[in-house]
């Protein structure tokens, strides 16, 4: 996949390697177009990427990924440096832009490519992510909401997105975006 070497937005590199100062994690919270933009306006957040990961097949690419046929989802490349923007800022923002209790779809946005998830890069993301999870699902039964379908798991691979999907919001101010919290706050 041949995509720009820097971030429309920011001018950032979009793909590593990366300083080892930076940390990265890939969350998945519906459509990848509102999700990149939600995370590149965090200050403290060095770049972004659209993408896919979590399936089977190498090199997947929009078309195939929307048949469902990949069990990729798409996805948010998330680099940033944990001396600016915490890992757990990160998550709060995660948990309350999407509702991780819809399983394979987002509002309107329906299939296993719009699951809610989060691929970490190491076992300390891994288990923060997962307390989080435990934290807000208690928050999201007071307030009588269901379980919550994320899936937690090491990212194997993250796979670039085609280039007119990288911040396509940046690019297309009016385009669309579904993501729609609970309204629930995670703590």
């Amino acid at each position: 996949m041949i995509i720009s070497d820097k971030h429309f937005v920011n001018g950032n590199p979009l793909e590593g390697p990366f300083d080892d100062h930076f940390q990265q994690v890939v969350f998945a919270l519906g459509c990848f177009w509102g999700a990149e933009r939600r995370f590149w306006q965090v200050d403290g957040v060095f770049s972004t990427a659209a993408g896919y990961a979590g399936g089977d097949v190498l090199d997947p690419d929009y078309h195939s990924v929307c048949s469902g046929e990949t069990n990729h989802a798409e996805v948010v490349l998330v680099v940033f440096d944990p001396d600016k923007v915490s890992f757990g800022k990160l998550l709060k923002i995660f948990w309350e832009t999407h509702d991780p209790t819809q399983g394979m779809r987002q509002g309107n946005d329906i299939g296993s490519q719009y699951r809610s998830a989060i691929y970490t890069s190491n076992d300390e993301h891994f288990n923060i992510a997962t307390a989080s999870r435990d934290a807000y699902q208690l928050e999201l039964t007071a307030a009588g909401l269901g379980q919550i379908s994320t899936v937690i798991d090491a990212l194997d691979t993250f796979f670039c997105a085609e280039e007119y999907h990288q911040q396509y919001l940046a690019k297309n101010p009016g385009g669309y975006c579904n993501l729609r919290g609970t309204g629930v706050s995670c703590a």
